[in-house]
């Protein structure tokens, strides 16, 4: 391998690369965030309190058990697999011909919904449970104790863990290539099968995936920044300055 090599193959083939960059990046952000929705949705359902008895209880019951089959399956099996079942099986046994991108949007969608509700929920279980005593106190529900107390606190502390989503995603695209979705893996090996430059063809390929993963975590670092705000704090039309707590202890250690 030679660094000309390389050169020569970005040169003939950029347009490719960069399609494939494209639908990857596409699916990776649609999919994230379908599948935050879908995990905050299932999150929120499956922290509401069940009832002791009644026909309330009997439907939580069951749609909690749904929900988790859907988030145990999901989880449970490789997305390379679910790509395969989901796009061939509907074609197969439902007569539907579903496009390529269309199949790995709702595979993405739906595999990013099983973990990030996992995550939702242990963000809600988290909070303390004084908060949703307060709220009840004052007569709100459940989803209005959702809407504007807890998930506020809950989107900013599973942060991270959706920016994690996030990066695998745009890794785990790769697998869509079984379905025949052109995301970056697929113009890559289309590529390397053209000029039988393998080893050259996937070190372009590594170095654009490490570009997109690298690019999405500093701007999600600098969004979790902006929403902690400045480390002190001025008191509206007055010049003190107030520390954070945890700088104020800091300080006294």
């Amino acid at each position: 391998m030679s660094f000309s090599d390389i050169i020569k193959i970005i040169s003939n083939n950029w347009q490719g690369f960069l399609r494939g960059a494209g639908i990857t990046l596409l699916i990776s952000i649609v999919g994230t965030l379908i599948g935050t929705v879908i995990g905050l949705i299932i999150g929120v359902v499956r922290t509401i309190p069940v009832p002791e008895k009644g026909i309330k209880r009997i439907i939580l019951k069951v749609v909690n058990v749904i929900l988790s089959a859907y988030i145990e399956f999901f989880r449970g099996t490789p997305m390379i697999v679910q790509a395969m079942v989901i796009y061939y099986g509907s074609a197969a046994a439902l007569g539907i011909n579903v496009n390529a991108i269309v199949a790995g949007l709702f595979i993405v969608s739906i595999n990013t919904g099983a973990y990030m509700s996992e995550i939702v929920r242990g963000g809600i279980v988290s909070i303390d449970k004084g908060q949703f005593e307060a709220a009840q106190a004052i007569g709100m529900n459940h989803f209005q104790t959702m809407i504007n107390v807890v998930l506020p606190q809950v989107i900013r502390n599973i942060l991270p863990a959706t920016g994690n989503e996030f990066v695998i995603n745009i890794k785990d695209t790769s697998v869509l290539n079984v379905i025949s979705v052109s995301e970056l893996y697929f113009q890559t090996k289309s590529v390397a099968g053209n000029n039988f430059k393998y080893f050259e063809s996937f070190t372009v390929a590594c170095i654009l995936y490490f570009i997109m993963t690298f690019t999405v975590t500093r701007i999600l670092r600098y969004l979790e920044k902006k929403i902690d705000g400045p480390e002190n704090y001025i008191i509206a039309g007055n010049q003190m300055q107030v520390s954070k707590p945890e700088d104020m202890v800091n300080k006294a250690v």
